[in-house]
């Protein structure tokens, strides 16, 4: 299929042939849902931390007496009924939450992605995207130019120069073909990608 693509320099457009298995998938909501709560889940750090019984700062005498009390039967402070008590199931750091997705699913959930993108008018081409100096006022101005406010940039390779120009700028993230994942293409308004890294797109995906 061909997609159109803007030129930076000229502000003339062109056009692109990309393959149909990528960037014309059929919409999958389960594979999509899958690929974002698995990156979601991957990125938990996975630090808190509650004490059971065994770990709270209790003494271990018997309360009172078993019978003649009138009360309940209690064993120890400790006790997870207790106020200031242990829990019963805690929470440990050394939690795995991570969820594993298949490469091929991977791959399909991804080229689902970009074809609902483009499909929405959420996804741009552009031939090239270069800023000639470290400057946010230079890159902001492109993206004015452009009409786009809230995007994430989709590039083959990123210099020096884009990074340094792109990270003062809100609503704006800069990001490498193999950076991109589930979460930020559906999270953003606009996805911006350069023609070479469409064609570096279309190799991993393949």
């Amino acid at each position: 299929m061909e997609l159109k693509f803007v030129s930076e320099k000229e502000q003339s457009e062109g056009s692109i042939t990309v393959s149909d298995a990528i960037f014309d998938r059929k919409y999958n909501e389960p594979l999509v849902h899958q690929l974002v709560t698995a990156y979601l889940a991957n990125a938990r750090s996975a630090n808190r931390a509650q004490k059971g019984r065994s770990d709270v700062s209790k003494s271990n005498h018997k309360p009172w007496r078993q019978k003649g009390t009138g009360r309940a039967r209690a064993g120890s402070a400790a006790s997870p009924i207790w106020r200031g008590g242990g829990q019963i199931f805690p929470n440990s750091p050394d939690e795995n939450f991570s969820h594993k997705v298949n490469r091929k699913a991977y791959r399909a959930g991804m080229s689902v992605i970009f074809s609902q993108l483009l499909r929405d008018n959420r996804l741009l081409i552009i031939d090239t995207l270069t800023v000639e100096q470290p400057k946010t006022k230079e890159l902001s101005l492109k993206m004015k130019n452009l009409g786009l406010d809230e995007v994430m940039i989709v590039t083959d390779k990123i210099d020096d120069n884009l990074y340094l120009s792109a990270r003062n700028i809100p609503h704006l993230k800069v990001v490498e073909v193999n950076q991109a994942d589930p979460y930020n293409l559906l999270r953003f308004e606009k996805i911006l990608v350069t023609a070479d890294g469409i064609k570096k797109i279309e190799e991993l995906m393949s």
